[in-house]
């Protein structure tokens, strides 16, 4: 009898709930429901319609009610860093707040006065973004200090979710990890830091105990079993955090070979595993994160990535272009090579809106010709995040002393054979990409693990490379590329 569980994995522009099914030999996908996930502005706020979410999840489940009997399990993974508010009575204060929303700007430097930044980063060992939680609390405080006052508890989107289906509180570690709250990993499990809440003056009470991934968070609520059509079949707390759950899946052959990963979606992360963290003075100019996650710490650095193309592609719809993604791959091969570069973390493309008159605007600044045709700006995007990915590679070595001889590209990512080409050819190593549902299949394997189905990550890893397929790019035009690189180095620093 084959295993069956539910994945459900919200990403910051759509979320999907998937069924896993595990014959014992190989791991099996079916979608069971896809929705958006659009953020609302009100007042001067953007916010995340955190109940239309949980709406569309129970639509999801309820789409396996034909076959409840067989579910064993489900787990819930989104993207890091948002977090929701519970009062004294467990209800939810507010909407959870966009990690892209303007009350944060600023806080880096506000909390930097109060803590400096290198000791702040020694402590935590976690890149400086202002999205973090750690600074969209530092505002609250400043700004909302009632909201605080009137605050119980504070749950991680996916924590939060799975209280909504179960009425449990958890707070899993990958998640936690995101929040720039807990000290570095120092072999002793992950910790509060009690420095960083007293410093800066937040409030501790917010914050529960901490529990691996694989954790049982309890079964289905009655009204979620109504909604779902479901028994009470058990939430398990898996990778909450989207990378991590990504990351799990990465088909990277036998049990302790090195690898370098590119995460891509709505942002890319790349970086490596590692057996300990790396929190020196490097990796602080560098600005690397150490999240941490299933025994192992994640050495990485979060990337502005397919958030361009996205919001580029809203702008143009907007204006009456409409543009299918093979539209724009063809529109940009068209394009000439390497005219102009950008940074993709300029903070001037951080809001939603007209990014590419934004990278028009960025292109004038630096004295570059902006481009003047959809092709040119999807052009300028691609080559930009290549040069940044081969930047940060070089860097991620640079702290390890390790040199990578491939780059796992996991997640939607991988669909975009142009880009993945191209991140080939920028970083001169052969890319191996896929698989494209990595986060789902690795919030999958963990529940399989705490199912006793699987002994652990190697094997999971085992099981996602004989389950789906891989496809391999090699480098072309290096010498191009190598021109190209330099020039990117002159024009973005």
């Amino acid at each position: 009898m084959p295993t069956l569980s539910c994945a459900v994995d919200l990403g910051a522009s759509g979320g999907r709930v998937m069924l896993g099914c595990y014959d014992g030999g190989k791991l099996a996908l079916e979608e069971l429901h896809r929705f958006p996930n659009e953020p609302v502005g009100l007042g001067g706020t953007l916010y995340w319609d955190i109940l239309r979410l949980l709406h569309e999840i129970r639509q999801g489940l309820r789409r396996r009610t034909a076959g409840a009997a067989g579910i064993r399990s489900i787990g819930i993974d989104t993207w890091g860093v948002d977090f929701g508010l519970l009062g004294a009575d467990g209800r939810l204060l507010e909407n959870p707040v966009h990690y892209r929303d303007a009350r944060t700007a600023g806080s880096i430097e506000a909390a930097g006065e109060i803590f400096p930044l290198p000791a702040f980063y020694r402590e935590t060992g976690l890149q400086f973004m202002t999205g973090n939680t750690v600074f969209q609390l530092f505002a609250l405080a400043r700004q909302r200090p009632a909201l605080l006052e009137r605050a119980e508890r504070l749950l991680f989107l996916p924590d939060l979710l799975g209280y909504f289906l179960t009425g449990e509180r958890t707070t899993e570690e990958s998640i936690a990890r995101t929040s720039q709250l807990l000290r570095v990993e120092d072999g002793a499990g992950p910790v509060w830091s009690e420095r960083v809440f007293e410093t800066l003056g937040l409030p501790r009470r917010l914050v529960g105990e901490i529990v691996p991934a694989g954790t049982p968070l309890g079964p289905l609520l009655p009204e979620s079993q109504e909604e779902t059509g479901l028994s009470p079949v058990p939430v398990i707390s898996v990778c909450g955090h989207d990378t991590q759950s990504a990351v799990c899946a990465v088909p990277s052959g036998e049990a302790g070979s090195e690898f370098a990963f590119l995460s891509s979606g709505t942002w890319s992360l790349l970086g490596t595993e590692l057996e300990r963290p790396i929190a020196d003075d490097k990796a602080y100019k560098y600005n690397i994160t150490n999240e941490g996650g299933l025994g192992k710490t994640r050495f990485l650095k979060n990337i502005t990535g397919l958030w361009l193309i996205q919001e580029s592609r809203r702008a143009w719809a907007r204006a009456g272009e409409s543009y299918s993604y093979a539209d724009l791959e063809r529109l940009a091969l068209d394009a000439p090579a390497f005219r102009r570069f950008l940074d993709p973390d300029d903070p001037a493309f951080g809001a939603p809106g007209d990014i590419p008159a934004r990278i028009r605007d960025v292109c004038r600044r630096g004295g570059q010709r902006p481009p003047e045709t959809v092709g040119e700006t999807v052009r300028c995007i691609y080559e930009s995040l290549a040069m940044q990915y081969r930047r940060t590679l070089e860097r991620l070595q640079d702290c390890t002393g390790k040199r990578y001889a491939r780059l796992h590209v996991i997640g939607g990512g991988v669909k975009d054979t142009l880009l993945c080409q191209m991140t080939a050819n920028a970083c001169g190593i052969p890319v191996l990409a896929g698989p494209a549902e990595a986060t789902v299949l690795g919030n999958l394997a963990v529940q399989l693990m705490a199912q006793g189905e699987l002994t652990g990550l190697a094997e999971a890893r085992e099981l996602i490379a004989r389950s789906f397929p891989v496809r391999e790019y090699l480098p072309r035009d290096e010498a191009a590329w190598q021109e190209g690189y330099g020039e990117f180095l002159r024009k973005v620093g």
